[in-house]
């Protein structure tokens, strides 16, 4: 697991929501759109991680 990884994850995500409610305010669709598109890009890091994770318990 790669902490880095994962906390470079949750940045993004947060960047995403926050990103996400500046375009509800503001009316902007594209501000919106771009917010859950890192919010998506952040739960495929954490799936990669996850995977990651599981192939070592196997190895080891």
């Amino acid at each position: 697991m790669s902490l880095e990884e994962r906390a470079k994850a949750a940045a993004k995500n947060i960047e995403g929501k926050a990103q996400e409610v500046a375009g509800n305010v503001t009316g902007d669709p594209e501000d919106k759109a771009e917010g859950k598109a890192k919010q998506a890009e952040s739960e495929v890091r954490h799936g990669i991680e996850d995977v990651k994770d599981n192939i070592k318990k196997k190895i080891d």
